[in-house]
């Protein structure tokens, strides 16, 4: 069938934003037939908002259920890997938010599980599918293989989420979750990162779960762009909330930084500089829909002048793109490029990281 029936495991803020909109604009792909979320209140405000009956407050009725052909893990992190497994076990594809997996167990467990099924497991590493930044992977392809890269940089220094989501958008949450189950949800969360990283500072800890999260779309369209680096040459962290590191590309090293202050903006880019040229792709919040990404391409003009593109290839919505290819890739079944045995990449070199921090 074109159209794919969806079922969403988690209704929080980044669904209700985001998700349900991309997929109401794609509704001759998509159905969104099924919710599920810890929290009454949510679900049934969610449900009628978007009137879709099947409501359950358990991920193991949803993933059963035969209405439903796509999952999207939206969960909190700790919970991504069981609930994709129990989709991948009843037979249903997946979009799975980021993180996939807390850890390389989960993730080699949800790799064969996949593998085994057939079925497709996307990670929603939404700035990978922007049209800027595809662009801009063809021009640094050239440049690489002209050997003309020197430099690159990743930077994403971001205020706290709810400084924009606040005064742009309405979201319902819910104070209905018992606190029986969100204690065992801290206690799970952090029984995984010490499999991930071993026993180490509350700090390292908290500057995992940042990669995780925020770092995880910088480092994964970083390795998109530029391959999976030789190394990792340092890494720090302070107070769990600013981090640095040095990946060793061998005839060049990538800058990576990223921090969460109490500013109201989102400052995301990447740039990769050649001696003949430079290029940026610059990212604003998703939480403000269809803001455009936006490529920056500068070059010599004449003997003495620099000349900058600004370079904007469409209109339209990354995670809108996201979802586009994930149909693609079931009505096509191709494997998708941000496939659980590339987050593994991810996961590899934040360990890498971490050991370094700690």
């Amino acid at each position: 069938m074109d159209q794919l029936r969806v079922g969403i495991v988690g209704c929080g803020e980044v669904v209700q934003i985001i998700h349900l909109p991309s997929l109401y604009r794609l509704a001759d792909k998509f159905r969104v037939t099924a919710l599920c979320d810890a929290s009454q209140v949510v679900l049934d405000a969610v449900g009628a908002q978007w009137n879709v009956s099947r409501r359950y407050l358990r991920y193991e009725d949803l993933v059963n259920d035969s209405e439903v052909d796509i999952v999207l893990v939206a969960n909190p992190h700790v919970y991504h890997a069981p609930v994709t497994l129990a989709a991948i076990a009843t037979g249903k594809h997946v979009l799975v938010e980021k993180p996939a997996a807390m850890n390389l167990a989960e993730c080699d467990a949800v790799q064969a599980a996949q593998e085994q099924a057939g079925v497709t497991v996307q990670v929603a590493y939404m700035r990978r599918y922007a049209p800027a930044f595809e662009q801009a992977c063809v021009i640094v392809s050239k440049m690489r293989a002209e050997g003309d890269v020197r430099l690159a940089r990743v930077h994403d220094v971001i205020g706290h989420n709810a400084q924009i989501i606040t005064p742009t958008s309405r979201v319902v949450r819910g104070q209905d979750i018992p606190q029986a189950m969100l204690a065992a949800g801290k206690r799970s969360e952090a029984e995984a990162i010490a499999r991930a990283i071993g026993p180490v500072p509350k700090e390292v800890q908290n500057a995992y779960m940042l990669m995780l999260g925020l770092s995880s779309h910088d480092l994964s369209a970083m390795r998109e762009m530029l391959g999976m680096p030789q190394r990792v040459l340092h890494a720090t962290q302070r107070g769990g909330l600013y981090l640095t590191a040095t990946f060793d590309y061998g005839e060049f090293v990538c800058q990576f930084d990223t921090g969460v202050d109490t500013l109201p903006r989102f400052d995301a880019n990447l740039e990769v500089f050649g001696e003949k040229k430079y290029v940026r792709v610059q990212y604003d919040t998703p939480y403000v829909l269809n803001l455009p990404i936006r490529l920056y391409v500068g070059e010599a003009h004449g003997e003495h002048g620099l000349v900058e593109q600004m370079l904007h290839p469409s209109w339209g919505d990354a995670f809108v793109n996201e979802w586009l290819a994930l149909h693609t890739n079931i009505t096509e079944q191709r494997a998708p490029k941000t496939s659980i045995a590339d987050y593994r990449q991810d996961l590899v070199l934040f360990q890498a990281m971490a050991k370094l921090m700690a």
